[in-house]
């Protein structure tokens, strides 16, 4: 008994501690499966760990209210081959320029949605330095452009897997550089996301606006989410409402 108690608390530290196990289920001590999207999630630190809901549901364990359960029968499965041959290089060479004015997508979004004039490098006007940017995912305000990533909403891999594959080379530079596809965010949180969909991944903050805003880029672009993706979405976005 007090070796399996002690599994318990291992495990659930180890996966504070190290991002490569963020992805366990958490089951607490009331009984409940919290997935990585689950809104308790990052709040449940006693817990008994599983590697999947069904596994979590199997053992006795019920998901949070509202919260459906993932469809096996419904998941169309993502070809692995597309999904080794996918590179950044694809969506073009970094933050493009478009304009030519030295200031590139980056840049741009930043003098944007900054909310005090910004202040660059050079008189060129090319490189953001500081400006002031609340961040969608947290509240907090950030000053220090470095301190600062610009997040893909709908993530280049995620929308590669689910038809960008398919797109001409312009269209996916046109897609990695679309402002509405760009967030200002701290570096921790993007890099935390990495290139996972609103299913694996929510913000601290802002979720419901996060996911409508995830969802329109989808439709805007004509990608093809797994269908328990589109469940979810649309369930996720019905308990905003």
């Amino acid at each position: 008994m007090i070796n399996a108690v002690l599994k318990i608390v291992f495990l659930a530290l180890l996966t504070a501690a190290n991002p490569a196990f963020a992805s366990v289920v958490k089951m607490s001590n009331s009984g409940i499966c919290h997935p990585p999207q689950s809104s308790w999630y990052d709040r449940t630190k006693t817990f008994q760990p599983f590697d999947s809901v069904e596994a979590c549901l199997a053992s006795g364990g019920r998901l949070p209210k509202g919260m459906a359960r993932p469809s096996v029968s419904d998941r169309r499965v993502i070809k692995s081959s597309d999904s080794d041959s996918y590179s950044r290089s694809a969506f073009g060479h970094g933050w493009d320029d478009a304009n030519g004015d030295c200031q590139d997508s980056r840049a741009e979004v930043l003098i944007q949605m900054s909310s005090t004039p910004v202040r660059f490098t050079t008189d060129r006007r090319c490189r953001v330095v500081t400006g002031r940017w609340i961040s969608p995912f947290s509240g907090n305000v950030i000053q220090n452009a470095s301190e600062a990533d610009i997040d893909h909403v709908v993530p280049l891999k995620w929308a590669w897997d689910r038809g960008a594959n398919h797109w001409s080379d312009a269209n996916r530079e046109r897609f990695a550089n679309d402002p509405v596809n760009l967030l200002p965010v701290e570096a921790s949180l993007n890099r935390s996301k990495g290139a996972r969909g609103p299913m694996e991944w929510l913000p601290p903050s802002g979720q419901c606006g996060y996911v409508a805003r995830f969802s329109r880029i989808t439709k805007k672009y004509r990608l093809e989410p797994q269908p328990t993706e589109t469940e979810w979405i649309k369930d996720f976005l019905r308990r905003c409402r």
